[in-house]
C-alpha cells in the first residue's frame, strides 16, 4: 500500500513537470533582478525566467517597433526581459520626453513635499515675489497646478509656440486670464506646470535643476552630463516639457514609481504622495498629480484639437493600476504595480486609428497604439489571469478643429509680453 502511494506521488509529481514548459517560471518563483547601482547596467532575464511567454513579448516589442518607437523597454521585477532592435543605438541619446516632463515635475513637487518645504494646498502666493499676480491668481493652489484645474486661460500650441523667447514663464502664466474658478475645471496646459516649476524653485530656496539632480537624479544614477533641461531667458527651468534624457535614464523614472519611491532600499519620494498622484480626479478621473492613470470611468484628454471625453479607463487592455508618465509624440512610462511589469519607450506618434486626438498623441484613452500593445504583451502574463478584452474600439470621430482651441493668438501674445515690466526683449524680475 505505501509502495503505491510513493509510486502515484511520484507520478503525479512527473505530471506537473511536464506541464511546464522547459525554462517557463511558476507562480511565486519569478527571478527577479536588483535595480541597477550608478554606473552599471540593467539586469536582465528570459521572458520565460519572469512567466512571461516569450512569443507574447517578442511580437509586443515587434508591434512596437513597427509603430514608429526609436526605443522599446520591457521590465518584469525589475529585470530586462524585452528591448528593440534600436535601442543599442539609441540607449544613450538624450530625447525630448515632452510632457512626461510634467511627471518628474510632480516627482519633484512630492519630495519638497515630503520634506515639508511645500504644502499640497498652499497658494503659490505664499512663495511667489509680491509683484506677480493679482489676489485671485495668487490664491491657486499647489493642488490645483498639481491636477490641472488651475483655471488659467491655455491654448496647447500657442503655450509652445513661444519656446526659445518666453521671457520668464511664471509671469507669463500669472497673465493669463482665468477662465474658471481654481480646482472646479481640468484644463490641460503647458504654462501651469511650468507656473508650479517656478513656485517649486522659490520654495526649495534653490534652482530646481540643482535640487532635482541631488535628491532625484543622483540617487538614481543619472548623471548630470546625461541630460539637458532648458530654461526660459529668466533662467527658469520649463515645466510642461524640454527635458532631453536618454532612454535608459528615462526608464529608471517609470522604475523608481513602480517601486513606490523607494530606489535600492532608499527612500526617495513617500509612497503616500505616489497615493494621491495616482488617485482619481473629480475633474478628470483618469488624471491625478501631472500623471494618467487608468483607474478611472472616463477619460478627458488634452484640447488638441479639442477636449474629448471618453468613457472607460485610459488603456482599456490593461488593468485598473496602471499609471504612466506621457508626452507629446508617445513618449512614455508605463507602470503596472499588480504585475511587476514597467514598460519604457520613445518615438514619434504610431497611432493609426482615425480618431484626431489619439493620431496627434493628444488623447491616451484615444491610442490604439497604446491598446494594442498592451493586449498583445499581457497574453503573454503566465502567472496572472489577464482576460483578452478584445479588439480596441475607436472614440466617436470629434471633427472640432478650430484653431482658437490650441492656437489662440491671444495666449500667444500675453507669453511674449506678459506685463508692463516684462517682454521679450527686456524683463525685470519683481522682488
Amino acid at each position: 500500500m505505501r509502495r503505491r502511494l510513493v509510486t502515484s506521488f511520484t507520478a503525479a509529481l512527473l505530471l506537473a513537470a511536464a506541464l511546464v514548459a522547459p525554462g517557463t517560471a511558476t507562480a511565486g518563483s519569478r527571478k527577479g533582478c536588483e535595480l541597477p547601482a550608478e554606473g552599471t547596467a540593467f539586469a536582465t532575464a528570459s521572458p520565460a525566467e519572469e512567466a512571461m511567454d516569450p512569443a507574447a513579448v517578442d511580437a509586443a516589442v515587434a508591434y512596437a517597433q513597427t509603430h514608429l518607437r526609436a526605443s522599446v523597454q520591457i521590465f518584469r521585477d525589475d529585470c530586462r526581459i524585452g528591448r528593440g532592435l534600436l535601442d543599442p543605438v539609441t540607449d544613450q541619446v538624450p530625447m525630448e520626453i515632452f510632457s512626461a516632463t510634467k511627471s518628474v515635475v510632480s516627482i519633484l513637487t512630492g519630495i519638497a513635499y515630503d520634506q515639508h518645504r511645500i504644502g499640497l494646498d498652499d497658494p503659490i502666493g505664499k512663495y511667489l515675489p509680491a509683484g506677480i499676480g493679482d489676489a485671485a491668481h495668487r490664491a491657486i493652489t499647489i493642488r490645483d497646478l498639481l491636477t490641472q484645474t488651475s483655471g488659467l486661460d491655455e491654448s496647447i500650441l500657442a503655450e509652445l509656440a513661444s519656446i526659445g523667447l518666453d521671457p520668464d514663464v511664471a509671469q507669463e502664466a500669472m497673465a493669463q486670464p482665468l477662465t474658471h474658478e481654481p480646482g472646479t475645471h481640468f484644463e490641460y496646459s503647458q504654462r501651469t506646470p511650468d507656473l508650479l516649476a517656478a513656485v517649486l524653485q522659490r520654495a526649495v530656496g534653490e534652482d530646481l535643476q540643482d535640487f532635482a539632480q541631488r535628491e532625484l537624479f543622483d540617487p538614481l544614477g543619472i548623471p548630470r552630463g546625461s541630460y539637458l533641461w532648458l530654461r526660459d531667458q529668466a533662467g527658469n527651468s520649463y515645466g510642461y516639457a524640454n527635458l532631453f534624457i536618454p532612454p535608459v535614464q528615462f526608464a529608471k523614472l517609470g522604475l523608481l514609481m513602480q517601486h513606490d519611491g523607494s530606489w535600492r532600499g532608499q527612500r526617495i519620494l513617500s509612497s503616500s504622495y505616489i497615493t494621491q498622484a495616482r488617485a482619481n480626479t473629480p475633474t478628470n478621473p483618469c488624471y491625478g498629480f501631472l500623471f494618467w492613470h487608468n483607474g478611472g470611468s472616463s477619460c478627458t484628454s488634452a484640447n488638441f484639437p479639442h477636449a474629448q471625453t471618453v468613457a472607460g479607463p485610459m488603456i482599456g487592455s490593461a488593468p485598473d493600476d496602471l499609471f504612466a508618465m506621457v508626452g507629446a509624440l508617445q513618449q512614455n512610462n508605463f507602470m503596472i504595480p499588480s504585475l511587476g511589469i514597467t514598460v519604457t519607450w520613445t518615438g514619434v506618434l504610431g497611432d493609426t486609428a482615425p480618431n484626431l486626438a489619439g493620431l496627434l498623441s493628444s488623447s491616451p484613452s484615444g491610442s490604439d497604439l497604446y491598446y494594442n500593445f498592451f493586449r498583445i504583451l499581457l497574453r503573454g502574463v503566465q502567472d496572472t489571469p489577464v482576460p483578452d478584452p478584445g479588439p480596441f474600439r475607436t472614440p466617436p470621430l470629434d471633427l472640432d478643429i478650430n484653431p482658437v482651441n490650441y492656437l489662440d493668438p491671444a495666449v500667444l501674445l500675453r507669453d511674449l509680453a506678459p506685463n508692463a515690466n516684462c517682454n521679450v526683449l527686456i524683463c525685470r524680475q519683481p522682488g
